[in-house]
């Protein structure tokens, strides 16, 4: 999205104001959206010099749970809202607030962090804390689980053997 500074902001709201043209035909002729242009004046009106100027858009979960309180009371839509507030991404901001909101709850108007996540810790896996533990198994348990094991091992054995036997009794089909 392309940044304009403030006096050229000015120049377009100044020339819409004195009725040079309309919001199509200022747009057209400085090469912006028609809602921009909009947008730019309508915040002039409520605003003044301040709505023309840059600033941060970083907002605490409690003003943007104001602004849909708001928003509800006054039955405002979100661009209404973005220009009583004088907020810098105008209507999208709001209505993305609105989604979080009705999604997450007053959680999602928490701010996200920020950037890489932090490198995961090594899971606590129960095999690598019974082979540092002592084994506290009886002789009986370690000879049953041994035996299930051997059992599995040759019903592995016997299953393989089958497959190969199956593949090589089948006849090559023969090409013509």
């Amino acid at each position: 999205m392309a940044r304009y500074d403030e006096k050229f902001k000015r120049a377009v709201v100044q020339e819409y104001l004195s009725g040079s043209g309309g919001y199509k035909l200022l747009a057209a002729k400085y090469g912006v959206v028609h809602s921009m242009v909009e947008r730019w004046v309508s915040s002039y009106r409520k605003h003044g010099d301040a709505a023309l100027r840059s600033k941060l858009s970083h907002y605490s979960p409690q003003f943007k749970l104001s602004v849909l309180e708001q928003m509800r009371h006054q039955e405002l839509s979100c661009s209404q809202a973005a220009v009583l507030f004088d907020l810098r991404g105008g209507a999208g901001v709001v209505s993305g607030w609105l989604r979080l909101y009705h999604e997450e709850g007053v959680d999602g108007l928490m701010p996200k962090p920020r950037g890489r996540p932090k490198k995961m810790k090594t899971p606590h896996s129960p095999t690598l804390e019974a082979q540092q533990a002592p084994d506290t198994r009886t002789v009986e348990d370690l000879r049953k689980e041994n035996e299930h094991l051997r059992a599995e091992v040759a019903y592995l054995k016997k299953l393989d053997a089958l497959v190969r036997a199956k593949k090589q009794a089948a006849p090559s089909k023969r090409k013509r």
